[in-house]
């Protein structure tokens, strides 16, 4: 008998699992982006450097950069996110764990006269009161809270590495800011000399036509030109204002804070550049880690779906004592204990299972897609600042020819006009080219910094080669 009862248990609970909602057949997942796709190789791991701006050797760059990373309000809402993350890995680790809970509840209260009880309770007032201690368990039989905390776990790593990418992004603001106003310095310096120069040019068209020499078309264009360089001048001192608010505002500052601040390009270092793009440079960028971190959460959450098709077992049990009048509280016939195992089985759910899995890995080949794309924008990004580079110095030996060409007629011609040999409008006219060169070489510069700026966002905080 007591073998058939067994066997009659078995197949029930045969019956019963396989009437439970199945989740249909395996999908395979989005590939994921490769570094031989990219046509990177897989050098060993660099180390990073967390003060990547200071390698331009600026001491008031690497302040206002600290400044920024210290008071800046977007950074600490990116390390509120974390925060708040981190909480929540808490919640999930907690719910793995046995709850124990103590309840205490008195009422006083008028029974029905037509209720359950009877007399004298039936019709009379009387105080009641329960004191109990619960405890309850959900073992994790099928991997649920597991998958659980570890989704958690990595939305939190993402959300860290969030933070990261803003602190990067941050800086990059900072030093790229920084060389556009060294760079609108040195411009202005150069504006001003040239309105000094087109001042003085137009006065001596003015004396030339005075004496019969030049015509007053030749004046007017002159004075044209004085003109057109004070506006010039005017429109970089605006830039530079522009320039100072925006520093001021990315290091939570006030808008005059940095009023009298005019660094100069030749303040800047550049240190050589890596030889060849690895994966694993782009592979310390924050924005790419926070991809895989969601890739990986992803692909937890996927499991946690596939667990909602099995048993969900949970055990309880209490303990305490409950008595109508509370004199009779604590009286030896007021105990209660009692368990309370429970199992439930997902049977007929109309297809809501199946969706929320079919839910869960369209998120994760969403994620898979956007590390994809993170990946492709940061060889990119990393590719076009290394091409750049490259081009950069060759234009700025081209220039450096150039300008040393202008100088040189700017010579002779003072050489000549020391000797008598032609008249000042000459020497002003060379002096005009020998400015438009020094104008191209100090863009060319301010650009080279702001490109290795770039590049060390690209490459994730820049590098350290030590090869």
């Amino acid at each position: 008998m007591t073998l058939l009862k067994s066997s009659v248990h078995v197949w029930v609970w045969v019956a019963l699992l396989t009437a439970c909602a199945t989740p249909g057949p395996d999908r395979t997942p989005r590939p994921v982006m490769q570094a031989a796709q990219l046509g990177l190789h897989e050098p060993a791991s660099s180390p990073l450097t967390s003060e990547w701006w200071k390698a331009f050797g600026d001491p008031t760059l690497d302040a206002l950069v600290a400044q920024a990373l210290q008071g800046q309000p977007s950074l600490a809402v990116a390390k509120a996110r974390v925060d708040r993350m981190l909480a929540m890995t808490d919640m999930s680790q907690a719910s793995a764990l046995p709850q124990v809970a103590v309840g205490l509840d008195l009422t006083r209260q008028r029974y029905t006269e037509n209720g359950l009880y009877p007399k004298p309770i039936a019709g009379g007032v009387y105080s009641s009161g329960t004191m109990q201690v619960g405890a309850a368990w959900s073992p994790d039989l099928f991997g649920q809270h597991t998958a659980e905390i570890a989704s958690s776990l990595s939305q939190t790593q993402a959300a860290r590495a969030d933070a990261s990418a803003a602190a990067v992004s941050l800086a990059a603001q900072v030093s790229r800011a920084y060389v556009t106003l060294a760079r609108l310095g040195a411009q202005h310096a150069l504006a001003q000399r040239t309105v000094a120069q087109r001042q003085h040019q137009f006065r001596l068209t003015s004396e030339r036509v005075n004496a019969g020499l030049d015509t007053q078309l030749e004046q007017r264009q002159a004075e044209t030109a004085w003109l057109e360089a004070q506006n010039q001048s005017e429109a970089l001192s605006e830039q530079i204002s522009l320039v100072r608010h925006q520093l001021a505002a990315l290091t939570a500052q006030g808008p005059s804070a940095y009023d009298s601040l005019l660094p100069r390009l030749d303040q800047l270092t550049l240190d050589a550049m890596p030889v060849t793009l690895g994966a694993d440079l782009l592979g310390r960028r924050a924005d790419v880690v926070a991809a895989r971190w969601r890739v990986e959460a992803a692909v937890h959450d996927v499991d946690v779906a596939q667990t909602q098709f099995y048993p969900n077992v949970s055990l309880g049990a209490f303990a305490g004592v409950n008595a109508i009048g509370l004199d009779q509280l604590f009286n030896n016939g007021s105990r209660q204990v009692g368990i309370t195992p429970a199992i439930r089985l997902p049977l007929f759910d109309g297809g809501r299972l199946r969706a929320q899995l079919k839910g869960r890995q369209g998120d994760l080949d969403v994620a898979i897609a956007g590390y994809n794309s993170v990946v492709l924008e940061a060889v990119k990004e990393a590719s076009d600042a290394i091409s750049s580079s490259h081009s950069l110095r060759r234009q700025q030996q081209e220039q450096t020819q150039a300008l040393a060409a202008a100088q040189a007629a700017y010579q002779v011609s003072v050489d000549r006009f020391n000797a008598g040999l032609t008249h000042q409008l000459a020497v002003l006219n060379a002096e005009t080219q020998w400015l438009a060169q020094r104008r191209v070489a100090v863009d060319l510069q301010a650009r080279e910094l702001d490109n290795r700026v770039a590049l060390m966002k690209a490459l994730g905080g820049g590098w350290r080669d030590e090869r």
